[in-house]
């Protein structure tokens, strides 16, 4: 039976006494990182602004938008799902959701023909995307996750049979394609802020913000879940019922986000990380916004950057997931399965 690292994380850091002293509270940690995920926006929109602005600034307005979506999509799925299976390196994405979204694509590929596809109407592949992928990670986790306590182990082996397969399955296919047609689909394995149609943007955030309401009004309970299963059971917590509710939302939320611009596999992972690092307290009230607003900054920031400084000479997404693997590698070998 795997331990629970999370409620190691509900206590204040020790450590030397001086290190209380230059912790920031939430208010101020918030704020700060309000303030620049903000400004790197503003940037972003009005660096080098020319030429026709009522065609500029809708398709910058687009895709900052598209990037703070899937900051917020990703970021709050992320520190719920390791809130409900209680270890801090799995996701949804490591569990085998990204591979499904790139089989998806290719059976569509396959059957219909990369025209086809291409001609079909945006929000009909958006929602037949999302409603498979929904499905699929339902059954997926909530068979391992509402059970009598499941063994880290298994679901990280299930999580990679599943990958594996999926990757097996699309690789076959792909074999058997017209090359004319695995060029259309390849453009698809990676993802991108650059054509994000407006329409599934709005689509997309009213999603994303129905899903919200029960995740907002469910976050005192996610601190008691935090403390593990059977603690919540003895507290009140219905656990069966907030764990099938939390991977509804978390289900919704990373389908809306793979689906609008394509698979990022360890970036929930990286903001995650980096938002158990800044809070000294673990409360999801404030854990889950600094991961939103570091989701924000890494990805405006880091477009911002291959835009104006390296002229898209590399995708963002490539760089997000050589960082995240990094930091997956490292919490492997800091002892995080233990």
């Amino acid at each position: 039976m795997a331990t629970n690292p999370l409620p190691a994380a509900l206590s204040i850091n020790t450590g030397k006494p001086g290190r209380r002293k230059l912790e920031l509270s939430s208010g101020v940690l918030l704020t700060v990182l309000a303030v620049i995920a903000a400004a790197l926006v503003v940037v972003f929109m009005t660096i080098e602004l020319r030429g026709n602005l009522g065609y500029i600034l809708p398709r910058r307005a687009i895709k900052v938008g598209s990037m703070i979506l899937v900051a917020y999509a990703v970021g709050l799925s992320t520190v719920l799902f390791q809130t409900v299976t209680a270890n801090r390196i799995l996701t949804p994405s490591i569990m085998g959701f990204d591979a499904l979204y790139i089989l998806l694509q290719t059976v569509l590929t396959f059957v219909l023909g990369g025209q086809v596809l291409l001609s079909m109407a945006t929000p009909l592949k958006f929602g037949i995307q999302v409603v498979l992928m929904v499905a699929f990670s339902l059954v997926l986790y909530r068979w391992l996750f509402t059970g009598n306590g499941k063994s880290l182990h298994l679901m990280l082996l299930v999580g990679i049979v599943f990958g594996t397969l999926f990757r097996g399955f699309s690789a076959l296919l792909q074999r058997l394609m017209d090359p004319s047609e695995f060029l259309i689909l390849q453009d698809l394995f990676f993802a991108s802020f650059n054509q994000v149609d407006g329409t599934l943007l709005l689509v997309a955030i009213a999603a994303v913000a129905l899903v919200s309401i029960p995740a907002w009004r469910l976050r005192r309970e996610y601190d008691v879940l935090a403390l593990g299963r059977e603690t919540a059971i003895n507290l009140g917590v219905d656990h069966r019922k907030a764990v099938t509710k939390t991977l509804v939302i978390c289900s919704v939320l990373v389908a809306v986000s793979t689906a609008l611009v394509g698979p990022i596999t360890f970036f929930g992972l990286l903001v995650a990380s980096l938002a158990y690092q800044l809070v000294p307290k673990f409360k999801h009230a404030t854990v889950l916004p600094v991961a939103v607003l570091l989701g924000v900054i890494s990805l405006v920031g880091g477009q911002l950057v291959l835009e104006r400084i390296f002229d898209f000479n590399s995708a963002l997404s490539i760089v997000i997931e050589f960082i995240g693997g990094l930091v997956f590698i490292g919490l492997l070998l800091k002892g995080s399965l233990k």
